[in-house]
């Protein structure tokens, strides 16, 4: 099986294995954890912040922004079908007990959007806008990739209403490699910012937030309030550096098998997509109504050993990453163009 469902399946390399088993571990519980506390420091670095910590999923670290920078009933600005929407089985309102509104077209949104979507605190009937999240790259959109001078354009707007500002970077480094920045050039602005290892980066688990020193300590308690709470986790921090050390130059060529299957995508009858905006590791494609359906490119696409995700009703992901190879890319391309093209 070709399995592009998402970027979450791989599987740890034996190197990376060989690094787990050789971690030294302590209770991070206690801060005590030698393989997590380095990799925080590396983490911070990269991002251009003081500190960082160590979470389980990307969902936890989303949650955790929201518990850090919000109160019951206030209101986060975000793109159109962020995860925070759309990914998050309805944490925002259940856990932190927010309201979200969406702006923008395509995930992404302009300053001169986001200033007029602010609403101020002390609004006799308006819930306060105390939190915007930006998702970079963006996921359901296809790994859309936002320009630095529009993410410091939005930050300066946020700064300016004295409202908190969150990057959900869990394919950051996809973005940074895509547009040759430095992973601190767009994470450095944010008032906090995680990163995901178990995507792009080919760990099993976990997800790192970034931000001031200060921040770091009502993050640990939230994350044990969501049960979060860490042992010995330097064995699953240990994959995180290895990933560091040698999954990140690589993620080019996951961007470019990307491109060859949106390049023969686009090219098929029946499906809707611009090729040129793929920029990172995620093909996002819809079909025309004279097109099968999602599900049956899926269902065709399976019984023949290739595996993707239906996003919609006619909105079909793909997304490449360390054990796809490019012939294997090669092969998926023609086999999710026959399932859109067969009679």
């Amino acid at each position: 099986m070709i399995d592009l469902r998402s970027d979450t399946v791989t599987r740890p390399t034996d190197a990376m294995r060989a690094a787990m088993a050789h971690a030294p571990v302590g209770d991070d519980q206690f801060g005590e954890d030698p393989s997590v506390n380095a990799l925080q420091e590396r983490v911070a670095a990269l991002l251009g912040h003081e500190a960082a910590l160590f979470v389980p999923s990307g969902h936890m670290a989303n949650q955790l922004a929201l518990k850090l920078f919000t109160a019951p009933g206030d209101d986060v600005i975000v793109g159109r079908e962020s995860h925070a929407v759309w990914h998050e089985t309805g944490a925002g309102a259940a856990i932190a007990g927010v309201q979200f509104t969406e702006i923008g077209t395509d995930g992404r949104f302009l300053p001169a959007e986001l200033a007029a979507a602010i609403r101020p605190r002390g609004h006799l009937v308006q819930a306060p806008t105390t939190l915007v999240e930006v998702e970079d790259t963006q996921n359901r959109m296809g790994g859309l990739v936002w320009d630095r001078p529009v993410l410091e354009g939005v930050i300066a707007v946020a700064r300016e209403a004295g409202v908190a500002t969150y990057l959900d970077g869990a394919r950051l480094l996809n973005a940074a490699v895509a547009r040759g920045e430095e992973p601190a050039a767009l994470a450095a602005p944010f008032d906090l910012v995680s990163i995901a290892l178990s995507k792009g980066l080919g760990c099993p688990v976990g997800s790192v937030l970034a931000g001031a020193a200060e921040l770091m300590a009502p993050l640990r308690r939230y994350r044990r309030m969501l049960g979060g709470a860490l042992r010995q986790s330097g064995i699953l921090a240990a994959a995180g550096s290895y990933a560091l050390d040698h999954h990140v130059e690589r993620l080019a060529h996951d961007h470019a098998h990307a491109r060859l299957i949106a390049d023969r995508l686009a090219a098929a009858a029946g499906v809707v997509l611009d090729a040129t905006a793929v920029e990172t590791n995620i093909v996002v494609f819809r079909l025309d109504e004279g097109a099968p359906d999602a599900a049956t490119v899926v269902a065709r696409a399976a019984a023949r050993d290739v595996a993707v995700m239906a996003f919609a009703h006619r909105t079909v992901r793909a997304v490449t990453h360390l054990d796809v190879s490019r012939a294997d890319c090669e092969r998926a391309a023609e086999v999710l163009a026959d399932a859109v093209t067969a009679a």
